[in-house]
């Protein structure tokens, strides 16, 4: 009888564990998917800023400690960086609008995840003048999820 016991409790507990396991696997899997939600909505506001010519809402995609890692440069960090990269993109390359495909986003969800994925630029007129893949990591703020490095490079060859 002790042996049946001994079985009986054993199962219970491996039961018990993967009931545990699993809900840990589902608020995982709920803190990845708010992430992602937040990525996506902060990315269909990121090109307005251009559009409308307000550094305000670039800005505020980034985290206070943010640093924006472009091609050719040196890192730019802090919220008075992305105001002048922000600057720089318009009145410089002529950046007026993009678009950003998300192709995944790794992590948990819990304080950094790392979003993959391709952008394209397009000046005034719609036209598309530069394209390229980037790695973001974001990290969840008191403000909410907001890109803490944003690293990108461009698909055109530089001659």
């Amino acid at each position: 009888m002790k042996k049946v016991n001994t079985a009986i409790l054993a199962l219970v507990a491996l039961g018990c564990s993967f009931a545990h396991a699993q809900s840990g696997k589902s608020s995982q899997n709920a803190s990845l998917e708010e992430a992602k939600k937040a990525i996506a909505a902060s990315n269909a506001i990121y090109f307005e800023s251009f559009a409308k010519n307000d550094p305000s809402i670039f800005v505020n995609r980034y985290a206070k400690d943010a640093c924006i890692l472009a091609p050719n440069a040196p890192a730019m960090c802090g919220r008075e960086a992305a105001a002048q990269f922000f600057k720089t993109a318009c009145d410089e390359f002529g950046l007026k609008n993009g678009k950003f495909i998300t192709t995944a986003v790794y992590g948990d969800g819990k304080e950094y995840v790392t979003e993959e994925g391709l952008w394209q630029s397009f000046d005034a007129q719609g036209k598309l003048f530069d394209d390229g893949k980037f790695l973001v990591l974001w990290k969840k703020t008191e403000e909410g999820w907001k890109m803490f490095r944003d690293s990108f490079s461009s698909n055109r060859v530089q001659h």
